[in-house]
């Protein structure tokens, strides 16, 4: 049985990789609002919020399936963010989906590419992701898409709400250790542009790897 509480032992490090993603961007108005693929509903609903803000006339949800979200959305990702959208009161015309993506890289890339197939162009967007995405594709878009004027936003509840959202303590720690593993890994591939890792994030990240939350981790084969 999976549980819904951080580990006392563990809580401050997760609050610190938690915060550390959080970019604090003001949202503004923009051409677009992009929602990121996820195991997490609530892309949808931040998008759909920003939709009837009037911050966003359009929205483009972008992602296919990947192992920890095929239970959850076994239609695919973008597929049951546009029906969300649908049942709460965004207009399909108002609505793209992009349904191939796999990755972050490949969320940008393919979104340019329905946006340009329907002669649509966008100078500026709001991202929305899950609240620890934030970083991570921040990093990305600027690197893949450095024209678009960009801000992240996230539906970002206290963390033990989240978790007891999401199900899993376990879950949720463990992406937050593989997202920050990324933020390095990924610039250094050339799939996003550098960003600043303090000490406290190394050392929690450290921490929370020692005492197994490795399940979202790149291993890296290591030659001899």
């Amino acid at each position: 049985m999976t549980s819904q509480t951080i580990p006392a032992d563990v809580r401050d490090d997760v609050l610190t990789l938690w915060n550390y993603h959080n970019m604090r961007h003001e949202v503004r108005p923009a051409d677009i609002a992009i929602g990121l693929g996820s195991h997490d509903i609530g892309v949808a609903v931040r998008a759909v919020e920003l939709y009837h803000a009037g911050l966003a006339p359009r929205l483009l949800f972008t992602g296919a399936n990947a192992p920890t979200t095929i239970k959850r959305f076994p239609r695919g990702e973008a597929v049951h963010y546009r029906e969300y959208a649908l049942d709460h009161g965004v207009p399909d015309e108002s609505i793209l989906v992009e349904t191939h993506a796999t990755n972050t890289a490949e969320n940008f890339n393919l979104s340019k590419t329905v946006l340009t197939s329907n002669g649509i162009e966008v100078s500026s967007a709001l991202l929305v992701s899950r609240p620890y995405q934030e970083r991570r594709s921040y990093a990305t878009c600027k690197k893949l898409w450095p024209e678009l004027d960009i801000v992240c936003t996230s539906c970002r509840p206290p963390i033990d709400e989240y978790v007891t959202g999401i199900g899993d303590a376990a879950f949720v720690i463990s992406m937050l250790v593989g997202d920050t593993q990324r933020i390095e890994l990924f610039a250094e591939a050339g799939y996003a542009i550098p960003q600043e890792v303090p000490t406290e994030v190394r050392d929690a990240f450290s921490k929370l790897v020692k005492a197994g939350y490795t399940q979202r981790l790149i291993h890296i084969p290591k030659h001899s």
